[in-house]
């Protein structure tokens, strides 16, 4: 049985200070997005903004891995080593995940880019951004996790593309990843979905693809991609429920 992890209101200043710092780390990592930039530099100036910030990287934390973001391209979704090996390139979709551990609370959040693209990739991102405006609304106290899973899933579509169903955005706060799951398509019935309580703090991610939802695993152990080797695009953001609405903590 799965449970929301309340935080009170203390502590969602704590996680909220947290959130501004991952803010700014994000906006510098989304300038610095471009072509001929390397994977391996998004992380070296990651780390040297989270020094800067007197944090410390969540995902250094995670047992196995060794960086402080998560770089994919193209097909890849999520969990990409940001190697040096990578060079983005006109015409490529880059995403970027990263966490943030201060004073003991966790945030989270990603960004999509596109470098040059065309009209079609402009309108694909275009869907995961809406989508995720609208899945953030709807966190409100007294929704259900439904309500979030349906504004993803219902604008992912209406463009024409493909809510990931194997991954799950989740509740955030002293661990990175905490209850409940969250995700991107509606999995059952409204009212077997949970009540979202004033004082939950969500990682909101919206996960989607150009083709088919199937997933795969790269041979480098993390990296998991589309199956078709079409685009894949994440945005995701750390999102308090209070009683006067969502409150977006890592914009």
């Amino acid at each position: 049985m799965y449970k929301f992890y309340i935080k009170t209101k203390e502590e969602i200043e704590i996680i909220r200070e947290c959130g501004q710092k991952l803010a700014r780390i994000k906006k510098v990592l989304f300038a610095k997005v471009g072509e001929g930039v390397k994977a391996d530099e998004i992380e070296t100036l990651a780390s040297e903004l989270i020094k800067k910030e007197r944090a410390e990287a969540s995902f250094k934390r995670v047992p196995g891995y060794s960086w402080a973001t998560c770089v994919n391209v193209n097909a890849g979704l999520v969990h990409g080593i940001p190697q040096k090996e990578i060079v983005f390139k006109k015409r490529d979709i880059v995403s970027v995940d990263l966490g943030l551990l201060y004073k003991s609370f966790n945030t989270d959040c990603s960004f999509t880019k596109g470098i040059g693209v065309s009209p079609e990739s402009v309108r694909f991102l275009k869907a995961g951004r809406e989508a995720l405006g609208k899945a953030i609304q709807a966190a409100r106290t007294g929704n259900r996790i439904y309500d979030i899973s349906e504004a993803i899933e219902k604008t992912i579509t209406s463009y024409g593309y493909s809510p990931i169903r194997a991954l799950v955005g989740h509740g955030v706060g002293k661990n990175l990843h905490e209850d409940p799951p969250i995700p991107c398509f509606l999995p059952g019935k409204k009212e077997e979905s949970m009540l979202i309580p004033d004082g939950a703090v969500l990682a909101i991610e919206v996960m989607y693809a150009l083709g088919k939802p199937d997933l795969v695993r790269e041979s480098d152990g993390w990296t998991i991609s589309t199956r078709d080797g079409k685009i894949s695009a994440l945005f995701e953001e750390t999102v308090a429920v209070t009683k006067d609405g969502p409150m977006v903590l890592t914009t």
